[in-house]
């Protein structure tokens, strides 16, 4: 039982190493997180729901990990392969278009959260 505390506790260790490592050297997180953090002060200004705050923390989260393993892929297949491959391109923009994706489902998020409140201001 106190090898796997202590092994639970080493990977919250690693974990938090490597959000710290994303929010340091990602320039796309940083600007993700600071943009994230505007919309989570707009939602404070509207007053958005406790429903809308989980689906816009969820997307929040969901932009974020994907984009984390994004810059894993890209830096896994970087380590591989450092010239120019066709094939190491095709998987670096399969990854990118995962994080295409997720970006998509925030704005949709974002825009079903905030149009109503925009148009009661208007």
């Amino acid at each position: 039982m106190i090898l796997f505390i202590k092994g639970r506790l080493q990977s919250f260790k690693y974990a938090f190493r490597g959000l710290f490592l994303l929010l340091k050297t990602e320039h796309s997180i940083m600007a993700q997180t600071f943009i994230f953090l505007l919309i989570i002060i707009l939602g404070f200004i509207v007053g958005i729901s406790k429903q809308e705050w989980v689906n816009q923390t969820m997307a929040m989260g969901l932009v974020l990990g994907i984009e984390g393993m994004n810059t894993a892929v890209e830096k896994l297949a970087d380590f591989v392969h450092k010239e120019k491959h066709p094939k190491i391109g095709f998987i670096k923009d399969i990854s990118a278009g995962a994080v295409t994706f997720t970006a998509l489902t925030f704005i949709m998020v974002f825009a079903i959260t905030y149009i109503p409140y925009i148009i009661k201001i208007l």
